[in-house]
């Protein structure tokens, strides 16, 4: 390897037990491998006269990485020119989006259709919506609000009209979706599901968002700004395909990408052909649901909801639901694992209850049995887990599972959690990082974007100190070291994805994906990490990223060779 360059910073945090600190890196840039790691004098000496670059004060950490995301769907729902309407964006309550609408329908140009994401009926108080309350802020224009939980969206009768229901009636129910009626059989302005809320919005998401590419290219950005250097698409099909080719192949960009094809995909199986190079853009597993989402009452777990005002304003059934919010019977999940096991893909289940992970469990390790997997290297994932406990995963961990957690459930929901939505027993446990950890099982961090926003530090500080940003403490035996909250991000991420040969710490053989830091996490108030680190830039394959000038390229793309680019983005539950 040929060393070009020499990053010196005040520290550099390695995520290598071997050598956890050093001061500087050489690096190739024609490969972007690192070629040395220690103090200024050694690197020096193993690199002689190559040039340094000083990062003064700054501190150099592996990239972080976002082991469980959307992009594409989330550059389309939150980037402009769409709107991002979360609790957690700004509009706290139900009242402060109200305000906004009104804003925003007096100053927009009549008839242009509007595109909005992140109504919470929990944190905001929000009603579950109908074409009547949303015509009173909308009139003429074609609208749609999709729920924060992705599971359901709302639309007025200018969408309705749109779409050319005959009568203003919606078409039959997919399978596995549907649409919600008046009892005359017009729409309601309501679409539950994806097959359903895909055929409801699309025409609307197409004439407000002209330029899907440059969304998705928005997003990443957004990523990068907050130091991750490698994300994953967790709902792939191969529609997506050319929109990520075409990221990939302009200068600066910004963001590695896994893609998880959903198993409902016929083509969920196949090895993908891309013109994107291997090391940026991969095809690495399959995509299933277990069950659904606690916003909205669909998980699938052992325990009851509170009967409280917060759970009877958003509509959310008591149960507990058990078995019956699962997506799969036992019979379907073990088809599914039996069809494509062989082909050695790595499986992701999204699941956020108890009773949902016993099922995942019990049917990976039938399969892992039969296929002949138990203790290989297969690294078959679940993914969220927030109402889940920590014997199961310790199963987990002895099946060679590894958690993906969602802190965003605990940081931005753990108030109502935590007495309000469950008992405290229940709610103040919600994501057992913790036990998690002290399963022994491989754990990340994840933002499941555009659930949250991409913000590895802020999980970071809420799982070590679970608080939330009210600065409510929750379930402190749940807490994590900050070392360990560290490698969720980091060198577990990778090693989640598979790419921990060559990423997710700095060491000599591995590429340089770095994120560089205004303060060393290990020397703050923990409890204003967020306030006292901030995020100063990314680098990939040893060259710092120019997140403005990687835009500028894709705006520069024709939007029309990526017009297919929403009508896929919109298959995600969360």
């Amino acid at each position: 390897m040929a060393t070009d360059r020499i990053i010196k910073a005040s520290t550099i945090i390695t995520m290598n037990d071997a050598q956890p600190r050093a001061e500087a890196i050489a690096i190739d840039s024609t490969t972007g491998a690192i070629t040395a790691v220690g103090s200024l004098a050694d690197v020096q000496a193993a690199a002689p006269g190559v040039p340094v670059t000083d990062l003064g004060a700054s501190v150099v950490m592996p990239g972080f990485i976002d082991p469980h995301s959307h992009p594409a769907l989330g550059g389309m729902i939150t980037q402009e020119p769409a709107h991002w309407i979360s609790p957690f964006m700004g509009y706290p309550t139900y009242a402060d989006v109200q305000a906004f609408w009104r804003k925003l329908d007096s100053e927009t140009p009549a008839g242009k259709a509007l595109m909005f994401n992140g109504l919470d009926r929990l944190l905001q108080g929000a009603p579950e919506l109908t074409n009547t309350e949303l015509d009173e802020m909308f009139p003429s224009r074609p609208v749609v609000v999709i729920d924060n939980s992705g599971h359901e969206a709302y639309f007025n009768s200018a969408t309705i009209a749109l779409n050319g229901w005959p009568d203003a009636k919606p078409p039959a129910d997919p399978v596995g979706a549907r649409y919600g009626r008046n009892a005359d059989g017009t729409s309601n302005g309501r679409a539950y599901e994806t097959s359903a809320i895909l055929a409801a919005v699309a025409k609307v998401l197409a004439e407000a968002v002209p330029h899907p590419l440059m969304s998705l290219a928005q997003f990443l950005k957004l990523m990068s700004t907050n130091g991750i250097t490698m994300t994953t698409e967790h709902t792939y099909q191969g529609n997506m395909l050319p929109g990520y080719e075409a990221c990939m192949a302009v200068p600066n960009a910004p963001v590695r990408m896994a893609l998880y094809h959903m198993s409902i995909e016929a083509d969920c199986g196949e090895k993908i052909t891309s013109s994107a190079p291997e090391a940026m853009l991969w095809k690495q597993g399959i995509k299933l649901w277990a069950d659904g989402s606690p916003w909205v009452g669909t998980i699938a777990s052992s325990f009851p909801y509170l009967d409280s005002p917060v759970v009877a304003h958003a509509q959310i059934p008591l149960g507990p639901s058990g078995e019956s919010m699962m997506n799969y019977t036992r019979s379907e999940l073990d088809q599914v694992l039996a069809k494509y096991a062989p082909m050695g893909w790595q499986f992701a289940f999204h699941v956020n209850g108890d009773v949902g992970l016993d099922n995942v469990l019990d049917a990976y390790e039938h399969a892992l049995s039969v296929n002949g997997l138990l203790g290989s290297d297969h690294r078959w994932r679940v993914e969220h887990v927030g109402g889940c406990r920590g014997d199961q995963f310790e199963r987990a961990a002895a099946l060679g599972v590894s958690i993906s957690m969602l802190p965003a459930q605990f940081i931005y929901w753990g108030d109502l959690l935590d007495g309000q939505m469950f008992p405290t027993e229940i709610g103040s446990q919600w994501m057992q990082a913790g036990a998690a950890f002290r399963s022994g099982a491989v754990v990340t961090f994840h933002n499941d974007g555009a659930v949250s926003p991409p913000k590895p530090l802020l999980n970071v500080q809420c799982m070590v100190t679970r608080r939330t940003p009210s600065g409510t403490l929750h379930g402190p035996e749940q807490q994590v070291t900050l070392d360990d909250a560290l490698k969720a991000h980091t060198i577990n991420a990778a090693h989640q994805l598979f790419r921990d040969r060559d990423l997710g710490s700095i060491e000599v053989g591995k590429l340089a994906d770095l994120v560089e830091l205004s303060a060393d996490p290990y020397t703050v108030d923990m409890d204003k990490l967020t306030e006292q680190v901030s995020v100063l830039g990314t680098w990939v394959n040893g060259s710092k990223i120019d997140a403005d000038a990687f835009l500028t390229s894709i705006e520069a793309v024709d939007p029309t060779q990526h017009k297919d680019l929403p009508a896929a983005a919109l298959s995600h539950k969360c």
